[in-house]
């Protein structure tokens, strides 16, 4: 019995999901995929090229599914290499299979070494890349034939993995080409929680342009918000000051007088705006995605999330689902306010619109993928968890949130009484009009992330692991800030001119930002990136336009809240008739 229990906790606690090993102990090599180098999400299964596997019986064709959803959106799927690895147990050079160059394989290996293609491997959750062939011959194709892995440990722990490739093969038809490997095991001292630190590149991200940038947006925003409050304050008082004379004036006197301002427009600048139900879901959508980046944002420095391949995604993806409230609270609180009845229909607009826009856009490059036979492709299975997240958990989420929003915040209280009659918009300069001030607006929010962009998506499209988290929070309150500035100096403008249709000027003029991120993705892929082919470039535009398409929400409904204070708060210390 003692033996048993003895075999049975070896079992549980010495493998590859605890990262303990014991001598001898069966160490797994996964194979993950392959692809063009410079199309880095143009991946597919590892052995869809005519590589062969090991003889490692008990584990040949053994198929690691998915950990996690961010495993499945991310075309991870792990299968064993067939090659036995022991822990500690060093091995001389071993033959493991060999193939026969037949027409069909000679083709596939030459389209593969004439596309630079690379490959990745797992040993402990430890990536591994390689390459097919990194040296071309205009003459001879070659590959490399020969693995040779260099394993560090540390006691009862991998730390430590690297691989290098050797021995050229010709590519000649009808030849046969054997594959071989070899493992090297040494002692390290690197902790067990820092092993990962190998894969990241502080001269890349911590470099002086980085910290300069941060800097210099730092600097935009102490001097934005004290040019907002200098010029907001002093307008103000001056707006107050006259508005306090006219108040002494009697009837005829103020009748002859010049009428302007934003106080002309109190009864009118607290009117539902157009297309409320649609309105209020974008304003609560954008607060969710907000909430949601940030609790993500600090996760990820807590726990280093970015170690586990999936775990990003898949965190991103249930914390959205765990703030749903959020969405429901905001959206169907100023839905309230605003006089909606159909709280119901907005409650369902506001829990699917992102769902439904990011699937239209998921399925459309899912599709090409499928086409293509790519890793890349969603599974069915997957697509029904994403389905069954939706309608068991963000949908009843939501309506908790619109719920309670309804009946703690729905009531309405704005400090001004709204005319049944719209007021006439006077004609104004081109400039000023709604349309310029919503394209205009999203420029230095934009300049604010500008250079954080070029991390950002060297990270996602290039080979680099982005880390620096505490940066990503540091530019989201930049971002934040100076959307929200820009955005009420934008409004006070708009309703300076007695114009009140500011609801949707406000969340478009921040909202506009997004726009401004993908035209400089537009760039970035023409000029920093050396992609090709149908499959890379939809999957860039799609997945860029649904980063914007976040971006834009979050913008727009951190602007329109913060907006919505400023305005509430310049009307309740005016004196109304």
């Amino acid at each position: 019995m003692k033996i048993i229990s003895v075999v049975l906790l070896s079992l549980v606690w010495c493998n590859e999901d605890t990262h303990k090993y014991e001598t001898d102990e069966h160490v797994q090599l996964w194979m993950n995929t392959v692809g063009p180098y410079h199309n880095r999400q143009e991946t597919y299964e590892y052995f869809s090229l005519p590589f062969c596997k090991g003889e490692e019986h008990e584990n040949v064709g053994k198929i690691r599914h998915h950990h996690n959803i961010g495993d499945a959106l991310q075309g991870v799927e792990l299968v064993h290499s067939g090659l036995d690895m022991k822990f500690k147990s060093d091995i001389s050079s071993r033959k493991y299979c060999e193939i026969t160059l037949e027409k069909s394989k000679l083709d596939q290996m030459v389209y593969a070494v004439e596309h630079h293609y690379w490959y990745q491997m797992y040993i402990d959750d430890l990536p591994i890349w390689g390459v097919v062939d990194d040296d071309k011959k205009p003459e001879h194709l070659y590959i490399w034939t020969h693995k040779k892995f260099e394993i560090g440990y540390n006691g009862d722990r991998i730390v430590d993995v690297s691989m290098t490739s050797e021995n050229k093969q010709k590519l000649v038809e009808g030849m046969k080409i054997p594959f071989t490997y070899e493992v090297i095991w040494t002692e390290s001292n690197v902790e067990f929680g820092k092993r990962y630190d190998k894969y990241l590149d502080p001269s890349f991200f911590q470099h002086r342009i980085h910290w300069f940038s941060l800097f210099n947006s730092f600097m935009m925003v102490l001097f934005l918000v004290g040019l907002v409050s200098m010029i907001l304050m002093r307008t103000l008082r001056k707006d107050y000051a006259r508005y306090s004379k006219e108040e002494e004036l009697d009837d005829l006197e103020r009748d002859l007088g010049d009428e302007y301002g934003w106080k002309q427009i109190h009864g009118d600048v607290f009117r539902p705006a157009n297309q409320r139900m649609l309105f209020c879901s974008l304003i609560g959508t954008g607060a969710q995605i907000c909430a949601t980046v940030t609790v993500v944002v600090l996760l990820v420095i807590m726990g280093h999330l970015y170690t586990e391949h999936g775990e990003m995604v898949s965190t991103g993806l249930f914390t959205y689902a765990v703030l749903s409230p959020v969405n429901g609270y905001v959206g169907g609180g100023l839905y309230s306010r605003m006089g909606g009845v159909t709280w119901i229909k907005q409650m369902f607009c506001s829990a699917f619109l992102l769902p439904v826009l990011v699937s239209g856009t998921a399925l459309a490059v899912n599709f090409i993928a499928i086409s293509y036979h790519a890793s890349r492709a969603i599974p069915f299975t997957t697509m029904l968890a994403l389905i069954a997240l939706a309608g068991f958990v963000i949908f009843p989420l939501t309506l908790v949130g619109t719920v309670i929003g309804k009946n703690i915040s729905g009531a309405p209280n704005f400090p001004c009484r709204v005319n049944a009659v719209p007021r006439p918009i006077p004609e104004k300069r081109w400039f000023m009009e709604p349309l310029m001030i919503s394209i205009l607006g999203g420029i230095l929010p934009f300049g604010s992330i500008f250079i954080e962009m070029y991390f950002i998506l060297t990270s996602f499209w290039a080979y680099k692991i982005y880390y620096v988290y505490g940066f990503i929070l540091l530019v989201l309150a930049i971002l934040s800030t100076v959307t929200i500035c820009v955005t009420i100096v934008c409004t006070y403008f708009l309703l300076n001119s007695e114009d009140y249709r500011w609801h949707w000027t406000s969340f478009l003029s921040a909202a506009s930002t997004a726009g401004y991120v993908y035209i400089y993705s537009i760039y970035y892929f023409l000029f920093k990136t050396r992609m090709y082919g149908l499959f890379q470039t939809a999957f860039y535009f799609g997945y860029m336009a649904m980063f914007c398409l976040g971006l834009g929400l979050m913008c727009g409904g951190l602007g329109y809240l913060g907006t919505s204070l400023f305005v509430h708060k310049i009307y309740t210390y005016v004196k109304i008739d």
